[in-house]
């Protein structure tokens, strides 16, 4: 089934803070959204929310298929060689052609060198780098990035916006919480501001 993401009258409330409501937006395959709003209104918790991670307050998030998020938490074993920590996810996921493919291209020469580094002692820029091949999202599937050209020199967040533009180009959606700008052919942005309770 082809991705899509539907967001239906969603609500976000943390602790006693409302922090957004009526919410609604949808994605259809090849599409890209960007959510921005200064710091606290909802974007890491609308990810969630539509990650499956948090309940909302009050609304409907359908879509069908894999998710991927990539956030601030890197899900590698801090002291296991990097190599090894993604071979861990490789197994527990299977096969994954798309990080082979990756590992294959220039962009990712410098992770390969570092395979033998205990995850603890990379930089923020390859600890990003290697969430990405770790949250590599499936074919067609939903990719959620918060923040995602953070700790990123202006080398890598160019093969991320690349990276992004060929998932999405192959029917993947992504939805993107950032500050930054994020350059991107056709890429809707959604202010939570405009919703915020």
């Amino acid at each position: 089934m082809p991705a899509h993401l539907a967001v239906t009258d969603l609500a976000c409330r943390r602790g006693e803070r409302l922090l957004f409501r009526g919410l609604s937006f949808a994605l259809a395959p090849g599409e890209a959204l960007q959510v921005v709003g200064a710091n606290g209104t909802g974007k890491s918790s609308l990810l969630r929310i539509v990650a499956g991670l948090l309940r909302p307050l009050a609304g409907t998030v359908a879509h069908p298929g894999g998710v991927a998020l990539l956030d601030g938490n890197l899900p590698l074993d801090e002291h296991l060689p990097l190599g090894q920590a993604l071979a861990f996810w490789e197994r527990l996921d299977g096969a994954n052609e798309a990080l082979d493919s990756a590992f294959e291209a220039s962009d990712f020469a410098a992770l390969r060198v570092l395979f033998d580094v205990p995850v603890r002692f990379l930089s923020t820029g390859q600890r990003k780098r290697a969430a990405l091949l770790q949250s590599n999202p499936a074919a067609g599937g939903l990719w959620l990035l918060d923040e995602p050209l953070n700790g990123l020199d202006a080398e890598a967040a160019a093969m991320l916006r690349g990276r992004v533009a060929s998932h999405c180009g192959a029917g993947g959606i992504a939805l993107i919480a950032s500050h930054q700008p994020f350059a991107l052919a056709e890429l809707r942005t959604i202010d939570l501001a405009d919703y915020a309770a």
